[in-house]
């Protein structure tokens, strides 16, 4: 078959080499992981099983299989080569993902078919580069037990002064995660926005903060600290010293994730079913 398969918004996925990624914790996944290569092969499509620990550039289309946490850390490394992902969910939630274990020939379909679309998705840059996320940058304190002082500049201009457990910086595809659990607003993936959003702040009037992505987070701290400890996704980690300043910008990356045109999976369907967002309480 042909291996450039073009939608019918004109969006492209070289199907040329395919590497259906799985997590080797789960137990499940690698099941799940031979039904999609052997899928893929009836219909003469290149493809190699492979774990989480062997991402490679070499990839042109990434399938992931797990839950949200799996397809977070492909984001991250196939964002700087363009690479479109498609998650396949074995987790709880799953909301970055597009199909189940059950709809893995109907995803295939879908796909083969040029039903389907490939959104960008804003990521963010902090500590010169060397973190990249796409749900968020969180920053805490070096000891759970004590708030922070965190100061927030934004372009310069010293907008919050926070005494929190923290605070998170996210893009829109993270809204939903650790955001939305501190209070934060909920935001459509395709906004180019960052939402600033204090951890249990030891004030009334801190109130999270949606900025355009082209405006250049600062963070600041008293220095009672050693040290300030930032996550990527809640994955990757490092640490800052309390005389520096944290810098956070919209990244030069973006993830590609490829959207499928199932049923039920427009944003707004899997807040629905995934949150159930909007359902009334029924006693």
């Amino acid at each position: 078959m042909t291996e450039i398969i073009k939608s019918i918004n004109g969006d492209n996925v070289n199907l040329s080499f395919t590497g259906i990624f799985y997590n080797k914790e789960n137990k499940k996944a690698k099941e799940v992981g031979l039904c999609i290569e052997q899928e893929l092969i009836s219909k003469n499509i290149s493809c190699k099983l492979l774990t989480t620990d062997e991402f490679s550039k070499k990839i042109t289309f990434a399938i992931i299989l797990g839950g949200d946490g799996t397809i977070l850390k492909a984001a991250r490394y196939y964002a700087r080569y363009c690479v479109p992902i498609l998650g396949v969910n074995l987790g709880r939630l799953g909301f970055l993902s597009q199909a189940k274990s059950t709809q893995i020939k109907e995803a295939i379909d879908c796909i083969t078919n040029g039903c389907f679309k490939i959104e960008d998705r804003i990521m963010l840059s902090a500590v010169n580069g060397k973190m990249n996320a796409l749900n968020d940058i969180v920053i805490k304190g070096d000891s759970f037990s004590r708030t922070s002082r965190l100061y927030v500049h934004i372009n310069d201009n010293l907008v919050c002064d926070y005494l929190a457990d923290g605070l998170i910086v996210s893009t829109p595809t993270g809204s939903t995660a650790y955001t939305l659990s501190a209070g934060g607003p909920i935001l459509v993936p395709g906004l180019n926005a960052m939402v600033i959003v204090p951890i249990c702040p030891h004030t009334m009037n801190a109130r999270p903060i949606v900025i355009p992505s082209c405006e250049i987070i600062k963070v600041t701290s008293s220095r009672d600290k050693p040290v300030l400890k930032i996550s990527a996704d809640g994955q990757s980690t490092y640490n800052v010293g309390t005389d520096e300043a944290i810098e956070i910008k919209k990244s030069e990356y973006c993830a590609k994730l490829l959207l499928l045109n199932l049923e039920k999976n427009s944003f707004y369907s899997v807040l629905k079913e995934k949150l159930h967002w909007g359902l009334s309480w029924k006693g």
